[in-house]
């Protein structure tokens, strides 16, 4: 059950317009505005996570990926300390 309310304000012509592509559909209002929100809020989100690279810029991202990592004197400490709950040698 939907019970979150969210609350707009349009231009007669826009709610005119979005009533008209809703109706060909077949929907109403609600649905068809939740609808189209939540397509153009995943794709915002996807924008975050995937990307594209020319040719070029592919090689280097995978080279940088397959590089050795440099070295880390922070981590290296961290990684020798032994976890309180592990078993202790």
């Amino acid at each position: 059950m939907r019970d979150a309310a969210i609350n707009l304000r349009a231009l007669p012509e826009q709610r005119a317009l979005i009533d008209q592509a809703a109706q060909l559909l077949g929907k109403n209002r609600s649905d068809f505005m939740l609808e189209a929100a939540c397509d153009k809020a995943q794709s915002v989100l996807l924008d975050q996570v995937f990307f594209t690279l020319d040719a070029s810029k592919f090689q280097t991202f995978m080279d940088l990926l397959d590089a050795p990592p440099s070295p880390n004197p922070g981590l290296e400490r961290l990684w020798s300390v032994n976890a309180p709950w592990a078993p202790q040698a």
